[in-house]
């Protein structure tokens, strides 16, 4: 049971963040237009795991542990942005396939594909200071993810 202030705030982080960075995800992609590279799609789904693991913490036993797998799952994320970021600040390589997106709507679907811009993973879209989407994932993944894992080992010294 989660009782302590340490757990509930372990288990709160281990619900926000997720839901917060792929918030900021889709405002980014249907808000401002930056439609996400295949990478950017593979941070996303570590985030969707890692706030189902969360939201079963509140209902199912035993808590620590749905919450620690939902940090994990989180730095899973962090990691794969970790990569995408070195890819689009030409450290390393990264995949060759590229994200296409389709516009739905009237018209002949074939050329709805056909006319659909490209998007690539070794390009960031958008910065700020310098850092791209992904490299901000990095950073606040990393950060949410071991401040859960901090949390949760700090709530099991104290209960």
């Amino acid at each position: 049971m989660i009782e302590t202030p340490h757990g509930r705030l372990a288990q709160r982080l281990a619900l926000g963040v997720p839901a917060l960075l792929l918030a900021g995800a889709y405002v980014s992609q249907y808000g401002f237009g930056l439609y996400p590279c295949e990478m950017c799609w593979w941070q996303r789904w570590p985030h969707f795991a890692a706030l189902a693991l969360a939201l079963l913490s509140t209902v199912a036993v035993p808590r620590r542990l749905w919450i620690a797998l939902a940090a994990l799952a989180i730095l899973v994320s962090g990691a794969i942005g970790a990569f995408h970021a070195g890819v689009e600040y030409g450290w390393w390589e990264g995949v060759t396939a590229c994200a296409v997106t389709s516009q739905a709507g009237t018209g002949d679907p074939l050329e709805a594909i056909m006319n659909a811009p490209m998007v690539r993973c070794d390009q960031a879209p958008w910065t700020l200071v310098g850092i791209s989407l992904a490299g901000w994932n990095f950073l606040f993944s990393a950060a949410g993810g071991l401040a859960i894992l901090w949390l949760l080992a700090k709530e099991r010294r104290t209960s």
